[in-house]
C-alpha cells in the first residue's frame, strides 16, 4: 500500500542509524518530534462534497484525501500535522478516453475545476485544489496503463499515459526494449506526468530528456482532440508537442504517448570517482560533456554532500574505512564524489570507461570504484524514503534546483547555498545544505541543492521558515540567470517566478494557448501561470 502521509510504499523504510542521527544533531541540533496526526483525524477534516452523486464520481473521503496534495514541503507539513484543509470534491478514475470526455462534460455543467492526476509525486504543488470556492474534481489516470503498440522497425512504442515507470519498463523489457527514463520518482510517477512537467531522468545524458523521447500522442482537450503523429521530423510550422511538454495539464489531458525506445543495453554500470575538490570534478565532467564522451550519467556531489552521503549511508564501519583510505590517498575534507554511468554495447562501453578514466585522472580523480557505483544503483530509488525517516526524527528536508551555463555555475551554486543559510539564520535555525550537479550538458549543468533543518513544534513555524527561504532562494536563482526549474516543473510554488524566464509576451502567449484549448478555464487552474 502507498503511504497516505509520506513517500512510497508503507512496507519500505530507509533506517537512520544512531551514528547518522548523532551526525545531524551535532551539525544542526535536534528538531521537534511532535506526533503526526492520525489518518482518522485527517479524514475528519474532509468536508462534505459540493458535487452531486454521479456514477462517474467517487465522493469517498479516503479517495479525496489520497488526491488532495503531492509532496511539497507545505503538503507534508499540512498532512502530517493534520492541518490540511483543501481537498477535491470528487475523484474520477478514468478507464477510457470516453471517461475523460465525460469528465469534461460534467465539469462544464457544474462549473467545477478538473485536475489531471498521474502518480501524485509533484513537489511544487501541481495537483493541489485551489481554496477559491470553486468545486474541484481530480481525474486519476492510473487505470490507463497499457502498452498499445510497439513498432520494431522504427522503435516507437505507444502507451496509455497513466502507466507508471516500473510497469512501463516491464512491458518494454518483455520485448527487449527500454525507454531509459528514470527520474527519482520512477516507482510512482507516470508517463503522462513526465510529459506534462518536462521530466528529466537520471540517465538523460544517454537516453535523453522526456522531450527527446516523446514523439507524438493523443490529447483530449475541452475544445477537441489533438492527435500528434510520431514523425521523425517535420518543418510544418511550430511543433505542437512543445506546447504540451511542460503544460502541466492546463491545455488538455494526455491519454496516450508515443515514445522512442531502445534495445536493452548490454551493460549498465555505475562507478564512483573521487576528486580532490568540487572544482576539479566539475572540470572533468565539463571536459567529458564537451568532448561528447558516450557515458550515460554524471552526478557530481560537492564536499558537504559527499560527507553527508557517507554519514547517512548506515554503514559506519565502511564509512570509517573509506575515510581513512581516502585521506591516506590525499583526498581530504574537500573531496568530491562523481557517480559515473556507462551504458550501452559492451565494446563501446569499455572504450567510454577508458576515456572517462583518462579524463578523470587528468583532473586528479581516483580510479573508478565499482563498489560505490553499485551501492548508488541499489539505492537510487530508495533515497526519497529518507525524507520519511528524517521527519520522524524531527527534521524537514527540501530541495531547490536550477540549470546554469558553465561560466560561474559553481559560484552560483555557492550563492544559492548561502542564500538558504542566511534565510534560515535570520530565523535562528541551523541548516545543513549541499549540492550536486545532477545533469551535465555541453553548455552547462543542473545544480540540485538539498537542505535539512530542524522542524518546529508548531507546524505554522516550520512552513513560515520554508516560505521565507523559498522566496529568497527563488529570487536568487532568477537573479543569477538560472531557470526556476530544471526538472521539477512550475506548479504553484514556482509560478511567481516564471515571468522572469518567459517575459510578458511569453506569458501572454501561454494564456492565449490555454484559452484556445480550454475556453472555460476548467483544467488545473492556477498552476504554471495564474488562472
Amino acid at each position: 500500500m502507498r503511504r497516505w502521509n509520506g513517500w512510497g510504499q508503507d512496507t519500505t523504510d530507509y533506517p537512520l542509524p544512531e551514528p547518522a542521527a548523532e551526525y545531524l544533531a551535532d551539525l544542526i541540533g535536534s528538531g521537534s518530534t511532535t506526533p503526526d496526526a492520525t489518518r482518522e483525524q485527517v479524514l475528519g477534516n474532509v468536508p462534505a462534497s459540493r458535487m452531486t452523486a454521479d456514477p462517474l464520481l467517487s465522493l469517498e473521503p479516503a479517495d479525496r484525501l489520497r488526491h488532495a496534495c503531492g509532496h511539497s514541503l507545505p503538503d507534508w507539513v499540512a498532512i502530517r500535522s493534520g492541518t490540511l484543509r483543501t481537498f477535491p470534491d470528487a475523484v474520477i478514475y478514468a478507464g477510457s478516453e470516453d471517461d475523460v470526455r465525460s469528465a469534461f462534460s460534467l465539469c462544464r455543467q457544474t462549473g467545477a475545476a478538473l485536475i489531471p492526476y498521474g502518480g501524485g509525486t509533484s513537489v511544487v504543488g501541481h495537483i493541489n485544489p485551489l481554496p477559491d470556492g470553486r468545486p474541484t474534481v481530480t481525474l486519476d489516470l492510473s487505470r490507463l496503463r497499457q502498452m498499445r503498440t510497439l513498432d520494431d522497425s522504427n522503435h516507437v512504442a505507444v502507451f496509455d499515459a497513466g502507466v507508471c515507470g516500473p510497469d512501463l519498463e516491464a512491458q518494454l523489457a518483455a520485448r527487449g526494449y527500454t525507454l531509459g527514463h528514470f527520474p527519482q520518482s520512477f516507482e510512482f510517477s507516470t508517463l503522462g506526468g513526465w510529459v506534462a512537467t518536462r521530466s528529466c531522468g537520471q540517465q538523460s545524458y544517454y537516453y535523453g530528456r522526456i522531450e527527446d523521447l516523446f514523439c507524438g500522442g493523443h490529447v483530449e482537450t475541452p475544445a477537441g482532440v489533438i492527435d500528434l503523429p510520431d514523425l521523425p521530423a517535420s518543418a510544418a510550422g511550430p511543433d505542437l508537442r512543445q506546447l504540451l511538454l511542460g503544460s502541466e495539464g492546463r491545455m488538455g489531458v494526455i491519454t496516450q504517448a508515443h515514445v522512442r525506445v531502445r534495445r536493452l543495453p548490454e551493460t549498465d554500470a555505475f562507478y564512483g570517482v573521487f576528486f580532490p575538490d568540487w572544482a576539479a570534478g566539475a572540470a572533468a565532467v565539463q571536459e567529458m560533456a564537451q568532448g561528447g564522451l558516450p557515458v550515460s550519467m554524471m552526478r557530481l556531489s560537492d564536499a558537504q554532500e559527499t560527507e553527508t552521503t557517507l554519514a547517512l549511508a548506515g554503514k559506519p564501519d565502511l564509512t570509517r574505512w573509506a575515510d581513512r583510505g581516502l585521506r591516506l590517498a590525499g583526498y581530504g575534507a574537500t573531496r568530491s564524489l562523481l557517480i559515473l554511468g556507462i551504458t550501452g554495447e559492451q565494446r563501446r562501453a569499455r572504450q567510454a570507461l577508458g576515456h572517462a578514466r583518462n579524463i578523470c585522472r587528468k583532473h586528479g580523480g581516483l580510479f573508478p570504484i565499482g563498489m560505490i557505483g553499485h551501492m548508488w544503483q541499489k539505492s537510487r530509488f530508495l533515497t526519497p524514503y529518507l525524507r520519511n525517516t528524517l521527519w520522524e526524527r524531527g527534521y524537514a528536508l527540501d530541495t531547490v534546483e536550477t540549470a546554469l551555463p558553465w561560466a560561474g555555475a559553481l559560484d552560483a551554486a555557492g550563492t544559492i547555498q548561502q542564500t538558504l543559510r542566511d534565510a534560515f539564520a535570520a530565523q535562528n535555525i541551523r541548516l545543513l545544505v549541499f549540492t550536486h550537479l545532477s545533469h551535465i550538458y555541453a553548455d552547462g549543468a543542473s545544480a540540485y541543492t538539498t537542505y535539512i533543518f530542524p522542524r518546529a513544534k508548531e507546524s505554522e513555524a516550520t512552513v513560515a521558515a520554508w516560505r521565507a527561504a523559498k522566496a529568497a532562494v527563488s529570487r536568487t536563482i532568477v537573479g543569477l540567470g538560472g531557470t526556476i526549474s530544471h526538472q521539477h516543473g512550475v506548479g504553484l510554488d514556482h509560478a511567481p517566478f516564471l515571468e522572469a524566464e518567459k517575459g510578458l509576451a511569453g506569458i501572454a502567449a501561454l494564456h492565449a494557448a490555454f484559452r484556445t484549448f480550454d475556453p472555460e478555464g476548467m483544467l488545473n487552474p492556477g498552476k504554471l501561470i495564474a488562472a
